[in-house]
């Protein structure tokens, strides 16, 4: 383990698709405050630091096994996205942006789970 998990490049790109969605969460009705808003939010900050976690663990498997995490919270912001959909509370063109940047985001991910593999 080497550096800061500041300096890893999926914590970047998992930081930037955080802040997009919570910048689209302010946007949600009130009504949802407590409901989608929350899940959303919170989703959105496990990927993070899930991802942060685990550069500070010193075995390669639990690493490995908070990046799974993490990448299962950016699932469930995926689908938040097609709630927010679903409801009519977001355009076709925001969820494709969203859901884009999230899969991409998946990709660096499994690339990363596949880095720490090999040097096992």
């Amino acid at each position: 383990m080497y550096g800061r998990f500041e300096n890893l490049r999926v914590w970047q790109l998992a930081r930037e698709f955080r802040k997009e969605i919570y910048a689209l969460s302010q946007k949600l009705p009130k009504a949802e405050q407590y409901n989608l808003v929350s899940q959303i939010q919170r989703a959105s900050v496990s990927v993070t630091a899930n991802i942060a976690e685990g550069h500070g663990r010193y075995h390669f498997q639990s690493q490995i096994l908070c990046l799974r995490l993490a990448r299962g919270s950016l699932n469930e912001v995926l689908d938040h996205l097609y709630t927010a959909l679903d409801q009519k509370y977001i355009s076709q063109q925001i969820f494709d942006d969203l859901y884009k940047k999230g899969r991409s985001l998946e990709k660096s991910i499994n690339a990363y789970i596949g880095h720490l593999q090999r040097k096992k």
